[in-house]
């Protein structure tokens, strides 16, 4: 690893935190499709560069940003965008509090402002379902100024050292829409593709070490014939979502395979020529 990465994974690992603060670190286990990704994405970190993750639905852009909380052993704040994204949620909000028996005004920091404060990830899930209008706000915490003025309370905030942003993007899905440029490009962007062959197969060995390995089989199989499918243009790319294929996986231990694919897969698309496609293709495979 980066001489530059390891000092900084030391600095981060010896800090202290409480208990509350500890449960938000992340668990690890992302597996790299392309050898150089994790590194790269990890330098970035490093450089206290915001990352932006690209990629289909269910490819591991999630559990990528568990996984770089889990190497530097860093609490991380998640923000789950939405078209009903606004200041309050990013930032915080004001309320009144009964104090020494007075009634007070106090503002509640929200995962932006307590992961700046705390030198803490703060990760942007869906960040292209915000509204336009909601993210500037956010440009000079994520450009060289790593910097806030509260627009609730006036305060200037000055980012901890340690403080990174990790955002996700699922391109050109319903509901989205192209990232400003003005917020792009304060992001270093990586494309994160669905894994394939052995790392595929090591994926589903590591995660269910105790499952039939049988099933196992049938169902990395089944995500290799998925994902050719949508690079055939003949289903969407939700539909080869490796952790909807997981979810199946862990279901078909108790019950019937194919219908643990119809619930965790197949159901979740739209088009009923999708469906029964996902369902011919699982019947290939289940014996």
């Amino acid at each position: 690893m980066h001489n530059l990465v390891e000092k900084v994974k030391n600095e981060r690992l010896a800090r202290v935190y409480s208990e509350e603060q500890a449960l938000l670190i992340g668990n690890g286990g992302y597996i790299s499709p392309d050898p150089t990704l994790w590194q790269d994405v990890l330098i970035s970190v490093a450089l206290q560069k915001p990352v932006l993750l690209k990629g289909p639905a269910g490819s591991g852009k999630t559990k990528l940003a568990e996984s770089v909380s889990a190497y530097f052993g860093q609490p991380m704040h998640s923000i789950n965008c939405s078209v009903d994204l606004d200041a309050e949620s990013l930032l915080g909000f004001k309320t009144i509090v009964q104090k020494d028996g007075e009634t007070v005004i106090e503002f509640v920091e929200g995962p932006v402002v307590k992961a700046m404060k705390e030198g803490h990830l703060l990760y942007i899930d869906e960040i292209n379902m915000a509204k336009a209008e909601t993210l500037p706000i956010l440009h000079s915490v994520l450009d060289y100024r790593r910097m806030l003025t509260n627009p609730f309370t006036g305060e200037v905030i000055e980012a901890h050292p340690h403080f990174n942003v990790l955002s996700a993007i699922n391109e050109g899905y319903i509901g989205t829409a192209p990232m400003n440029e003005a917020l792009k490009n304060r992001f270093i962007s990586y494309s994160i593709p669905y894994l394939a062959g052995e790392q595929l197969k090591n994926l589903w060995e590591s995660a269910f070490p105790n499952a039939p390995q049988s099933l196992k089989n049938v169902m990395y199989n089944l995500a290799e014939d998925l994902k050719g499918q949508v690079q055939n243009g003949l289903l969407s790319e939700e539909a080869a979502s490796i952790r909807s294929l997981m979810d199946a996986t862990e279901l078909a231990q108790y019950i019937e395979p194919l219908r643990a694919i119809r619930y965790a897969v197949a159901e979740k698309l739209d088009d009923v020529g999708e469906r029964e496609l996902v369902m011919e293709l699982a019947k290939t495979w289940v014996k």
